[in-house]
């Protein structure tokens, strides 16, 4: 029997967030990629466009920003897109972090969404 594989949904990494949609920032998504829900994001300071967290970039996008509601396909072309931006309480489990990522720039990146009051949990 062939293995199956899902993917993430909200519930996978998202267990707490603050009412009337406080928590939530809209957002574009820069073009060339295709994100899951759950990616941490960074914003490009000059044009304030949203794309997965990159360390080691000088950009702005090297900043946890917050994470990625739901997936958007930005393949072809620039997508609307919502983050969660503040208060919030999320699974380390469910997130998705860059492949590169070291331990130390995920504690930092972890440490800029404890700023924001994005809360990371081990195992929730």
């Amino acid at each position: 029997m062939p293995v199956q594989t899902e993917s993430n949904h909200l519930g996978d990494w998202l267990k707490y967030e603050e009412d009337n949609l406080y928590s939530r920032d809209e957002v574009t998504v820069i073009s060339g990629q295709n994100l899951a829900t759950g990616t941490v994001v960074g914003v490009i300071t000059a044009s304030g466009k949203v794309t997965q967290l990159a360390p080691g970039a000088s950009d702005g996008s090297q900043n946890a920003a917050g994470v990625l509601l739901r997936a958007v396909d930005a393949s072809a072309a620039d997508k609307p897109g919502v983050i969660i931006a503040r208060h919030a309480i999320c699974s380390d489990n469910g997130l998705v972090w860059p492949g590169s990522i070291t331990g130390p720039q995920k504690t930092a990146a972890i440490s800029q969404l404890k700023a924001l009051g994005i809360l990371v949990r081990e195992g929730a």
